[in-house]
């Protein structure tokens, strides 16, 4: 369980078990995700995660899941020309297999309401993994199966920028000024990584900010070849991203919020030289 700080640690099976139990009775719980943490709570929960961060309570959430489920969350039967199911299964897996990602897809018909989002006109749902290599997994497939099978919202781990006032809100990659942020959110349960520089080289090709995002609903066709789309350039550049997706035969396009790529947060009380972490 617990050690003697009284830390739950995402690494110990006990203490997944119990963040599991306790996301189940109707906590967030903010966790290692990845390279960064995370909030996640039960797919019900929109609202209150969203009023937790300080957001709009009505903001569309993203739901979270271990990679092998992504699929669950999309109508493969809706997927653009030249986009095959196998080869959305293709993309989740390649990317999956390198760290931290998000996909926006088309959504199934039991994703509920405040997990989507139209996109012309499409019903879209959004789902962010931690990576293959990340512990989370573990903690993502014990809190689903704690709900019933149920969907996970996620969010980043950090108070919203309606909040702080700033034009961004970087995602923590650290969990005692995580902590220090969301002082007061009674009901939060923090699920830390073990050890944060470990986690952060685990993932070398991501930076410490929330997950890019590439869109597999929408597809352009540029000389002949089927290209996705980028919505958002997080951790992962795009470059990297052109990369995995033209070893599976596919172009890139850079969406119209996806030409600036997100700054990571930076912590005032880091010794002095040490680089932020990428």
């Amino acid at each position: 369980m617990s050690d003697q700080h009284g830390r739950l640690v995402l690494d110990r099976p006990g203490d997944v078990a119990l963040a599991a139990r306790l996301l189940a009775d109707g906590h967030a719980v903010a966790h290692g995700f990845g390279n960064i943490y995370a909030l996640t709570a039960r797919g019900d929960a929109v609202q209150r995660l969203n009023a937790l961060k300080g957001r709009p309570r009505d903001q569309t959430g993203s739901l979270t899941a271990p990679t092998g489920r992504v699929l669950d969350a999309f109508d493969l039967s809706q997927l653009p020309p030249g986009v095959s199911p196998s080869l959305v299964a293709d993309v989740v897996a390649a990317f999956g297999g390198l760290g931290p990602f998000g996909f926006r897809g088309p959504a199934a018909a039991h994703v509920p309401p405040g997990l989507t989002a139209r996109d012309g006109s499409t019903t879209t749902t959004q789902v962010i993994v931690p990576g293959d290599r990340c512990p989370s997994q573990r903690f993502l497939a014990a809190a689903a199966d704690a709900v019933g099978g149920g969907p996970l919202v996620i969010s980043s781990a950090n108070r919203s920028r309606h909040v702080t006032g700033e034009v961004d809100a970087p995602a923590h990659w650290r969990a005692d000024a995580l902590r220090a942020e969301l002082a007061g959110a009674g009901s939060l349960v923090v699920l830390e990584h073990a050890d944060e520089a470990a986690a952060r080289a685990r993932f070398p090709h991501h930076t410490t900010v929330s997950t890019t995002i590439l869109a597999v609903h929408r597809a352009e066709r540029v000389h002949g070849r089927v290209h996705l789309v980028l919505e958002r350039h997080g951790s992962l550049a795009a470059d990297e991203v052109a990369r995995v997706l033209a070893a599976l035969g596919l172009g890139l396009a850079t969406g119209p919020r996806a030409g600036v790529r997100l700054e990571p947060r930076s912590y005032a009380d880091r010794p002095a030289g040490l680089p932020v972490p990428g």
